[in-house]
């Protein structure tokens, strides 16, 4: 199989685990506890229908966003996540570049490989520092001047976790940085060499944005202990309130999941929140943002901006979610799996296919802007009339 035989989500899957060492994989790929809520996120968007209109002259179709003051060319983006250049040497590095080639935003992870300054000197399209809080207070406040020093125009807080979620799959095979694999672990990588190839004759492995705060050589440098020993389980909405004014500037929360909080984020000025519940990496069980999307859109829609992640894989996907009320939705497998494929190419050829996908998607509905999709789109399945419209909407 080669990177031209990918046409979709689970093509650029298979090519990653063929390429990847299992315990990398399996990261990547796996969810906490018995992964329900990872299943549930996938199986949300096949609970609704969509409604096209036909005859409305769709010859040029235009499906740029605004979200947190930033313009996209497309209405996804590429979410943060952690350890890039495990799955590639090119690593963070593929991905600003892709995202930039197609117009759309990128985020940089705490838990990055590359630095912020390096990508924003490179790279012009908007980029979102993941910030994780910290036990120590200094550290969460020089991270942020850091990072309004490289020029980083979104701040991301991730609020859903302040302890790791249950990952048996790396419990099985001793994943963690540095690796402490177990045996059937180190057979994975045995059996993929050039992995180990890549990872020896490119750079050193190293986490930018934590270098010179943290101490990542030692045996609680897994991502677990880091979690466990470095993040701050007590953090409150004070915590929050006094991050937002500090950093004066767009701020969003990830991780948000229910109206209460979705208010709360807004009273304390946050431009955006994303829906999400980390893929279902964290709490197994719990909801997928694209069924709390409507009520948190009708709460808050109209006092900051909704995104969502979580399960997104085809653009119908994207459409479902727009419709709803979601101003932008992010994707994290869906760049990391083509990324671990082929590099840079790799993510370029995913975005390609997704842009597609939403172009000709937009077509069939019969939309030339993305403002133009609302619940009158859609039926969940059992439901015979249109849903309520959103406020602010005519559905």
């Amino acid at each position: 199989m080669r990177l031209k035989d990918c046409h979709n989500f689970h093509d650029f899957r298979r090519l990653a685990r063929r390429r990847l060492p299992g315990p990398i994989f399996d990261y990547i790929d796996g969810g906490a506890d018995d992964e329900v809520t990872m299943a549930e996120n996938r199986r949300a968007f096949d609970r609704c229908d969509l409604l096209p209109s036909v005859l409305r002259g769709v010859s040029d179709v235009d499906m740029s966003v605004t979200v947190m003051g930033q313009k996209l060319d497309m209405p996804v983006y590429c979410s943060p996540t952690a350890l890039q250049r495990l799955f590639h040497h090119q690593g963070e590095r593929a991905v600003a570049a892709a995202a930039e080639k197609f117009g759309t935003m990128f985020g940089v992870s705490s838990l990055g490989t590359v630095s912020l300054e390096e990508l924003r000197q490179k790279h012009k399209n908007p980029q979102v520092y993941q910030f994780y809080f910290h036990r120590d207070r200094g550290l969460n406040t020089a991270m942020m001047q850091h990072a309004k020093g490289a020029g980083v125009e979104v701040m991301m807080l991730t609020v859903d976790s302040i302890t790791g979620g249950n990952r048996e799959r790396d419990l099985r095979t001793g994943f963690s940085i540095p690796f402490r694999l177990t045996l059937g672990g180190m057979i994975q990588f045995a059996i993929k060499p050039m992995w180990g190839i890549n990872y020896v004759t490119h750079e050193r492995f190293s986490l930018p944005q934590l270098e010179g705060h943290v101490d990542m050589s030692g045996g609680a440098s897994s991502i677990g202990g880091y979690f466990t020993e470095m993040l701050d389980p007590s953090m409150t909405w004070d915590d929050v309130t006094e991050m937002v004014r500090d950093w004066n500037g767009q701020f969003c929360l990830k991780g948000i999941m229910t109206v209460e909080d979705a208010r709360r984020a807004a009273e304390i000025g946050c431009t955006g929140i994303v829906l999400s519940n980390h893929g279902g990496r964290q709490l197994d069980g719990s909801r997928a943002p694209l069924d709390q999307l409507p009520e948190i859109v009708d709460a808050v829609g109209d006092r900051l901006d909704v995104m969502m992640d979580s399960g997104i894989q085809r653009g119908t996907h994207v459409l479902k979610a727009l419709s709803l009320g979601a101003k932008a939705v992010g994707i994290g497998r869906g760049y990391l799996f083509p990324l671990a494929a082929a590099g840079q190419v790799g993510v370029e050829r995913a975005l390609e296919l997704l842009r597609a996908e939403i172009e000709r998607d937009m077509k069939l509905m019969g939309v030339t802007r993305t403002d133009q999709l609302g619940r009158h789109n859609i039926r969940y399945h059992g439901e015979f009339g249109p849903l309520p419209a959103a406020q602010g909407k005519v559905a």
